[in-house]
């Protein structure tokens, strides 16, 4: 067992966006600095970090001064390149583990490891070539998705494939990179469960919420989700078995679609698993104004090996993120009562998260 990391101590967060803007803040909550790496000038994070270092991925020297000014480096996306984890993991523990990371950054590898401890996913079928797109389709049917194996994020590097005309556009919108074909799910909502797990392999979930798109982004998320409590406890489950396969430490979000017909309580059976984040999660940030602890002080406590806090929902809660030119909203939500959570950056443009609102909706039913 790890010995806690006391207050005074600095972690190191990759990456600068908004999430590790609120982790760091999270960080200062508990007396502990946070240190950001990140490769843009003018990150969210550095507004609010005790200390960042603007630096390629590549630059080894970098990396390696980020990595000894630390305690422990954990991170707040995660598609950073295996060569500067390489770097870093030499000097300092990295948490969550590689594991969760090589799981996570490549489709085909995820989908193949959630049905490997048996939980349900979309059909899905490797793709490389317009041979091996017809035979996926041959296989799976359309209407179906095509997406980039690697990178790709609110709803970039996909291409929906409603009949089989549509895969030559679908393939060259790939740009030649690996591809994975998935098979649509007849669903009637998605929901969330953000969990984590700590050193010890103590598991902590907060109550799934329910999921809005818009565009590929999500717009909303509403918690408590319409969920019976047999799928509740099934949601929190799988989210369970996911972080003790991965042997994961610190916060995980796990999507899920809600199909309809399947028999109430089954594992997986009424919930099919639509992807992982091994990191704190857009759709938890609920937890911020409806828990007394929220998932980014949960993620911080796991890693520097803390106790988890207690996640209890105080409140129901709507979380709205603020995208492009939503913040021009700004006065009339200043004044509508909702706590605001704004992630200073400059440029507003099309698609891009600017903030994020919670309302509260109501006391949470007991």
């Amino acid at each position: 067992m790890t010995d806690p990391l006391p207050p005074g101590s600095t972690v190191g967060i990759l990456g600068g966006g908004q999430l590790g803007r609120m982790l760091a803040l999270a960080a200062a909550r508990l007396g502990l600095r946070a240190h950001v790496y990140e490769p843009g000038a003018g990150c969210p994070a550095a507004q609010v970090a005790a200390r960042t270092t603007c630096a390629p991925w590549d630059d080894v020297q970098a990396l390696r001064a980020f990595a000894q000014g630390v305690e422990v480096v954990t991170w707040e996306f995660e598609n950073i390149p295996t060569a500067a984890l390489d770097v870093i993991e030499s000097l300092r523990p990295i948490r969550p583990s590689r594991r969760s990371l090589e799981v996570s950054q490549e489709r085909l590898a995820e989908k193949t490891f959630l049905q490997g401890i048996g939980l349900a996913v979309a059909p899905f079928a490797p793709v490389e070539d317009r041979a091996g797109l017809d035979a996926a389709l041959a296989r799976i049917g359309a209407p179906a998705i095509l997406k980039t194996r690697r990178l790709g994020y609110d709803g970039k590097g996909q291409a929906r494939i409603m009949a089989p005309d549509d895969a030559g556009a679908a393939l060259a919108a790939m740009g030649g990179r690996p591809a994975i074909l998935e098979g649509f799910v007849a669903f009637e909502r998605e929901v969330s469960v953000i969990a984590a797990r700590g050193i010890d392999g103590s598991v902590a979930a907060f109550d799934p919420g329910e999921n809005l798109h818009e565009d590929g982004i999500l717009r909303r998320t509403t918690v408590p989700a319409r969920l019976s409590a047999a799928q509740t406890s099934d949601a929190v489950l799988i989210a369970a078995r996911i972080l003790g396969a991965l042997d994961h430490v610190g916060v995980l979000g796990v999507e899920l679609f809600v199909t309809p017909g399947a028999p109430p309580g089954a594992l997986p059976g009424a919930l099919i698993v639509n992807e992982i984040a091994p990191r704190v999660h857009n759709s938890g940030h609920w937890t911020q104004n409806g828990c007394l602890i929220d998932q980014f002080e949960q993620h911080i406590r796991a890693v520097c090996g803390w106790p988890l806090g207690d996640g209890t929902r105080h409140s129901d809660v709507e979380m709205e993120n603020l995208i492009g030119h939503d913040i021009d909203r700004l006065p009339a939500l200043a004044a509508s009562g909702a706590a605001l959570h704004l992630y200073g950056k400059a440029e507003v443009r099309p698609g891009r998260k600017m903030g994020h609102v919670n309302r509260i909706t109501g006391p949470a039913a007991r």
